[in-house]
């Protein structure tokens, strides 16, 4: 399998487990396989059993390994009983990608409060719980790498993104506190931002029409961003050529905070 490679240095992951959750499609399928590639084990949850044999079945067939195990990331049980599995399986991991999120598009006025706690414990609580299951390992072996997949919703309000801008945004802070705190660990952790990238949930949320174009306006580049260019900004980050860079939130957004 040829692995990826940033200006000539090849990036290799091998003897690495890699964890990413929402792995069944869009950006965190991409993450999987970029990270497979790579030379990573890959471990992956999501509630899609479907979608993670397809990414299994991806992963596979570009020579890389693949395991999963189905989560509702809503479930503080469920998450206990696949990061259990998961270390049951391989005793470590070394990359955690926190990948899993939803929104509901909900102005202000309108937020109910089953929106507003399943969005925080999805895109917020699970991303801690994570990090408390997984990072012990890392601590003890002074090494680890945390991946947080934010938005621009984080970064800046967005219309009808109540509680999902609260929540990427408080996760840009839970980020940096945990590059804080396990800085003289060697671990490194940080956030990617991206702006719209083309997956079925954006698709829903952006669909064709004057509001999905008045966005694609604001991005520099003119376009929506692709499920790979995201999975290419993790893979640096879960590599040593990003060792000395923590408490980061890199936005991949085409140039959208430039306007």
């Amino acid at each position: 399998m040829t692995k990826p490679s940033t200006n000539g240095v090849t990036i290799a992951l091998e003897g690495k487990v890699a964890f990413v959750t929402g792995a069944s499609r869009g950006i965190g399928a991409a993450i999987a396989l970029r990270l497979a590639q790579a030379g990573a084990v890959v471990a992956m949850t999501a509630r899609d059993r479907a979608g993670l044999h397809r990414t299994e079945a991806a992963i596979e067939s570009a020579g890389g390994r693949a395991w999963w195990r189905t989560a509702d990331l809503a479930s503080g049980a469920q998450i206990r009983s696949v990061t259990m599995a998961t270390l049951r399986e391989f005793g470590r991991v070394d990359i955690l990608v926190n990948n899993a999120g939803l929104t509901f598009p909900q102005r202000v006025l309108e937020v109910g409060l089953r929106e507003w706690r399943t969005t925080l414990d999805v895109n917020l609580l699970a991303p801690l719980l994570l990090v408390q299951a997984f990072t012990p390992g890392m601590i003890e072996r002074r090494s680890g790498k945390i991946i947080n997949i934010s938005s621009q919703a984080g970064l800046g309000a967005l219309e009808e993104h109540a509680s999902y801008s609260a929540s990427k945004s408080a996760l840009h802070l839970l980020t940096q506190t945990m590059a804080v705190e396990f800085g003289r660990d060697n671990i490194q952790a940080n956030c990617i931002a991206p702006t719209v990238i083309l997956t079925d949930m954006a698709e829903q949320v952006w669909p064709p029409g004057p509001r999905s174009e008045a966005m694609r306006a604001r991005i520099a580049l003119g376009r929506f961003g692709k499920p790979s260019e995201v999975a290419d900004a993790v893979l640096f980050l879960a590599s040593p050529l990003s060792d000395f860079i923590t408490g980061e939130v890199l936005s991949v957004d085409g140039g959208f905070r430039a306007r």
